[in-house]
């Protein structure tokens, strides 16, 4: 069963998730345009969804078992 305090968690990391895939689209649009001077952003916006969506698994995994 999944505590309330796992819930509130997963709200905060879906929530960064999405603020984190509108930045990636802003970035897409500003690299495409040519005004993106730091293009490492768009990769560390990757590997930080990445990451968050590991933990999400994680949490997921640990709660079924």
């Amino acid at each position: 069963m999944v505590k309330a305090s796992q819930n509130i968690n997963y709200k905060k990391i879906k929530l960064e998730i999405n603020e984190l895939k509108k930045s990636l689209l802003n970035f897409r649009f500003q690299k495409s345009t040519g005004q993106l001077e730091k293009t490492s952003e768009i990769k560390k916006a990757r590997k930080k969804i990445a990451k968050l969506k590991t933990e999400i698994g994680q949490h997921k995994g640990a709660s079924n078992v």
